[in-house]
Formats: structure tokens, sequence, C-alpha cells
């Protein structure tokens, strides 16, 4: 998970061993200090990749009432968070390369390097938005 992490998300690993433990932890809330113990990092480390998981959705931090201590959990909608993002993100590219096939003039080299790129994001994008959502199976 931490090599995974750091590869496709540009994340330092430790933020994918932090995203690993608590995809399989018990209890599924997690204080940083247990977080720690856990994956064998400092509290400071811990803290500035705790920033990355929660900025990104993939982690939210929760208090409990009457308690100071900060506890982390990855939430069940987090994974089609972050993949609603990167679809948002698919169309954006195809946008803005259709913006570039308008200034370059649609029938020119430049323009069909463009359309290339265009037709995959665009091909991309239909797929995850026409695709039905995967059913989830909830534990008794």
């Amino acid at each position: 998970m931490a090599m995974f992490c750091a590869e496709e998300y540009g994340v330092p690993p430790i933020a994918g061993r932090i995203l690993g433990w608590l995809m399989i932890c018990d209890p599924p809330e997690q204080s940083a200090g247990q977080i720690a113990a856990a994956i064998g990092a400092s509290k400071a480390s811990l803290a500035t990749n705790m920033r990355v998981l929660t900025d990104a959705k993939f982690v939210r931090r929760r208090t409990r009432p009457g308690e100071r201590t900060n506890y982390y959990r990855v939430d069940d909608d987090a994974w089609e968070t972050v993949i609603r993002r990167r679809v948002a993100s698919l169309t954006e590219f195809r946008d803005l390369a259709a913006d570039g096939i308008d200034l370059a003039g649609t029938g020119s080299g430049r323009a069909e390097r463009l359309r290339v790129a265009h037709d995959v994001y665009d091909w991309m994008a239909k797929l995850f938005t026409e695709t039905p959502r995967p059913r989830t199976r909830k534990q008794p």
C-alpha cells in the first residue's frame, strides 16, 4: 500500500502505510498514537501525513464527546469520493483539450494531437459516469 500510494498518488510512503492500516484495523477508528505504534512512525510524521490524507478525503478525523483525542477512520464513501474527483479531473482535461483544438485550428496537426488526447479522456469520463456504481455488502 505504501509503494502504491507513493507511485499512484505522489504521497510519501508513510501516508500509504497509514491508509493501509486504517483499512484493516480493529476498531476502525484509531488515535494518532495507536496508528503510530501500529505502523512504527513518529507522531510528527504521522501528523503531517494525516493532514495529506484528510485533505484528500481518504481519511476523516473525528472526536468523541468528552475527549480531546482525535480519532481517524476511512469512511465507506472515501473511495467513491476519490474516484469522483478523478472523474471530474478527466472531464476538466477533456474540456481543456477541446479548447486547445479550437485555438489550434481544427484541421491542423496540432489539433489532431489534441483530439487524440480529448477522445481518450472523453471515453474514460463517459465510461466512469455511465457505468453503474458497484453494490457493496454491509456487514451485520
